[in-house]
C-alpha cells in the first residue's frame, strides 16, 4: 500500500488531555505557551507527562501533570497533520516537517512508537539577528568577504549553529550584491533580499535532498551557496566542488571542534580518494565556526563558547599532511589573527563567573586545566 494511501485512524473517543480544568486538545494550546516562556522544544510523548527544553535543560511544562496517553498524542496530532501527513504517519510510522501557524513556526517530528505516538517540535525564532546581535567577533566578517571557499558552522544539536549561518549570510546580504541560494531541512529565518537576491529552498518541499538541491544550484547562477546539513558524501562533495569553482559555500556539521570537523569530512571519502581530498579542503577552506551553547550559572538562560580557526599557511599545511590533531597548536598562536581554542573560551567564561566550574569541566577538552573549578 502506498504511504499516502495508507488509512488515518481516528482520535480514539477519549477526554482530551486536562491540565488545572483546562482541557487540551490542539498543538497550539502547548506551543503558544512554551513560545511565550522562551523554551526551545516541545515534547508530547505517551506515556510521559508535557515537557519542554529551556535554557539546554527539559523540564516539565506544567507541575505534576499527568502522563500523556496514547488517545492524547494521536488526538493532538490530528489537531494539526494535513490528511496527507496523518496518512505518512499511520503507514510508514514517522513525518518531519516545518508546522507553520499565524504566531510562529516550529520543526516537527511526528513518529510512531511502542505507546503510541510521540510528538517534539524545536521552536524557530525566526527574528533574523545580526552578527553584532549574536555577540560574535567582527573578525568572523571576514569570512564573508571571500568570493569563494568554504566556512563551516559546527556544534551539537541545539548549539545555534543555524542562527551563527543566517547571521552570516545576512551580512553578505547587507553588503554585497551577490545571488544567494540557501537550502534548509526546514528554512527558519525568512531573509528578504536586500543587497543580494536571495533565494531560500525547503528540502521536502522544494527539493528532495540537499544533494539534489546543491547539484541544481549549481545551474542557478550563484556566488553564495548556503547548505543547511552536510550530512553525506555526495552532499559534501559538491560543496566542497562549489567552493573550488567559484562560489563561496556556508555549511554546517554537528561536530565538536576544528579538528574534528576536518576529520569528519575526510573520512566521509573512500581511503583512496583522501589524499586528493585533503588538498582541495586545504585550499578552499577559508575558516571553521565551532560553538556550544552552555547554561549560565545564574540559571537564567545560555550564554556562547565559541572556537575559531582561519585558513593560513600553517592549518593549509597541517591539512595536507593529515596532522589535523596538531591543529589546537596553531589556533593557540593564531590569537592575533581573530582564532581561538573552545578550551580559552570555556574558561574565559567560567572565569568571570558566567558558567559553573561543573559545566566547564563537563565540556573542556583539557580535562587538567579544569580540574580546580569542579564544585565551584
Amino acid at each position: 500500500m502506498d504511504e499516502t494511501s495508507a488509512p488515518v485512524a481516528e482520535a480514539p473517543a477519549a477526554t482530551p488531555y486536562t491540565y488545572n480544568g483546562t482541557q487540551l486538545y490542539h498543538i497550539d494550546q502547548f506551543l503558544q505557551y512554551a513560545q511565550s516562556a522562551e523554551a526551545s522544544d516541545v515534547h508530547l510523548c505517551t506515556g510521559a507527562a508535557p515537557t519542554w527544553r529551556r535554557n539546554g535543560n527539559l523540564e516539565p511544562m506544567f507541575p505534576d501533570a499527568e502522563p500523556l496517553q496514547a488517545e492524547h498524542t494521536w488526538m493532538i496530532a490530528l489537531s494539526f497533520l494535513t490528511p496527507d501527513q496523518a496518512a505518512q504517519v499511520s503507514g510508514r510510522g514517522d513525518i518531519d516537517f516545518a508546522y507553520e501557524a499565524a504566531y510562529g513556526r516550529f520543526r516537527t517530528s511526528v513518529v510512531k512508537q511502542r505507546l503510541g505516538t510521540d510528538l517534539v517540535f524545536r521552536i524557530i525564532y525566526n527574528k533574523l539577528r545580526t552578527i553584532a546581535d549574536l555577540g560574535l567577533p567582527e573578525s568572523l566578517k571576514s569570512l564573508t568577504q571571500y568570493h569563494n571557499g568554504l566556512v563551516l558552522v559546527t556544534g551539537p544539536v541545539g548549539s545555534g549553529k543555524s542562527t551563527t549561518l543566517a547571521a552570516l549570510v545576512e551580512e553578505i546580504n547587507q553588503n554585497r550584491g551577490d545571488h544567494i541560494i540557501t537550502l534548509e531541512d526546514p528554512i527558519e529565518y525568512r531573509i528578504p533580499s536586500a543587497g543580494c537576491h536571495v533565494t531560500q529552498r525547503e528540502v521536502g518541499t522544494h527539493t528532495k535532498s540537499f544533494a539534489a538541491a546543491l547539484r541544481g544550484a549549481l545551474r542557478e547562477d550563484p556566488d553564495v551557496i548556503m547548505v543547511g546539513e552536510m550530512r553525506d558524501l555526495e552532499t559534501i562533495q559538491l560543496a566542497i566542488s562549489a567552493s573550488e569553482t567559484g562560489h563561496l559555500v556556508l555549511g554546517t556539521l554537528t561536530t565538536g571542534n576544528a579538528a574534528r570537523t576536518l576529520d569528519r569530512v575526510l573520512d566521509v571519502f573512500p581511503s583512496d580518494q583522501r589524499d586528493q581530498i585533503r588538498v582541495m579542503v586545504s585550499e578552499s577552506l577559508r575558516g571553521i565556526i565551532s560553538q556550544q551553547l552552555i547554561p549560565r550559572k545564574d540559571g537564567t538562560g545560555r550564554v556562547l563558547a565559541l572556537e575559531v580557526l582561519t585558513n593560513n599557511s600553517a592549518v593549509g599545511n597541517l591539512i595536507r599532511d593529515g596532522k589535523t590533531f596538531m591543529l589546537p597548536g596553531v589556533i593557540q598562536t593564531g590569537r592575533k589573527a581573530g582564532m581561538k581554542l573552545m578550551d580559552d573560551s570555556i574558561m574565559e567564561l567560567v572565569e568571570a563567573g558566567l558558567i559553573s566550574g561543573d559545566e566547564a569541566y563537563a565540556r573542556c577538552e583539557q580535562k587538567s586545566l579544569f580540574k580546580k573549578f569542579v564544585g565551584r
